[in-house]
């Protein structure tokens, strides 16, 4: 049996360059930039993947600095539920810090991930922005 995102891979399980190594469905990095926290996500965000987004936001709240903390989600291929449940408890943890913002969420017009977050509503709570620079800024433009 194939884990879940192997339909991301053309091949049913080579590694094939081009596309995430079988347990790596996702890439997530962190920036520290002097102006903001950067996560910057990759791939498909589903229920073997959310943990490590959570996990990464969790960090990046925890060593803000007065710093907002910017989600990259434009080079996401799939975002599932999961993944609107860790923007949501990443949400709820930023607001138990001083200086409280919401998370600053990249999106450009990826749909994938744009039409799960407009469907549920979280884009009231989330501020939305099309690119990295813009949300450093603060600058909104949804």
């Amino acid at each position: 049996m194939k884990p879940a995102g192997d339909e991301l891979r053309p091949d049913g399980g080579q590694e094939t360059s081009g596309y995430p190594r079988q347990e790596q469905l996702i890439d997530v990095r962190r920036v520290d930039r002097p102006d903001a926290v950067v996560v910057a996500v990759s791939g498909a965000v589903d229920v073997l993947t959310a943990p490590r987004l959570r996990s990464a936001l969790a960090v990046a709240l925890e060593n803000l600095d007065g710093r907002p903390v910017v989600v990259d989600l434009v080079d996401v291929r799939f975002f599932g539920s999961p993944g609107l449940r860790a923007l949501a408890e990443s949400t709820e943890q930023a607001a138990t810090k001083p200086g409280f913002e919401p998370l600053r969420v990249v999106v450009d017009s990826n749909r994938p991930v744009l039409r799960p977050i407009e469907l549920t509503g979280y884009d009231a709570i989330l501020a939305l922005y099309d690119d990295v620079e813009e949300a450093v800024s603060g600058n909104p433009l949804h």
